[in-house]
């Protein structure tokens, strides 16, 4: 299976530096234009699995792909607890939430076991199919962690985020 990974469109909370977590978030204007941009160059793609908040769902809504859109809640944002819509730099230093969830929500590793869920039960329905998931960072974070580089979760979250038109996994 070819596993692509997208990040979902920028959020108006992206652009005003606020952590929005398991709250549904709402695209930008900018963030409405990079939709569009998924959908030309993901036209290979069988199906496409997002996050079901809502800025994943609009992302691949605004993509304008026809394959089946399944959403999925092992794909949310990590849950920040009382964190969720705070400024990102309540969120530091992230490192410490490896193994430690945020007050009321989770840690990455919980993000981890998860996303390792999702796979397997990706690999059971779609082994031969070219899939796509639309998700947050700490998703990324997990599939890279599991399929990529297997660097440390630490490594990961302490390293800046370089945006690009995805990422892709064997499974």
């Amino acid at each position: 299976m070819k596993l692509i990974y997208e990040t979902h469109s920028t959020t108006v909370d992206n652009e005003q530096g606020f952590a929005t977590g398991w709250l549904p978030g709402e695209l930008s204007e900018e963030g409405r234009r990079l939709a569009a941009e998924i959908g030309p160059r993901r036209q290979d793609v069988d199906v496409v699995f997002s996050s079901d908040l809502r800025r994943a769902v609009q992302t691949v809504e605004l993509s304008g792909l026809t394959v089946p859109h399944l959403q999925d809640w092992r794909l949310r944002e990590c849950n920040y607890g009382e964190l969720n819509g705070a400024p990102v730099d309540a969120l530091a230093p992230r490192i410490e939430r490896v193994r430690t969830p945020f007050p009321g929500g989770q840690s990455y590793a919980d993000v981890v076991d998860l996303t390792r869920s999702f796979l397997t039960d990706l690999k059971r329905s779609y082994d031969a199919a070219t899939v796509l998931v639309v998700a947050h960072s700490a998703n990324r974070w997990a599939l890279d962690h599991l399929l990529g580089s297997g660097r440390p979760l630490e490594e990961l979250i302490e390293s800046p985020f370089n945006w690009q038109p995805g990422w892709t996994y064997g499974l």
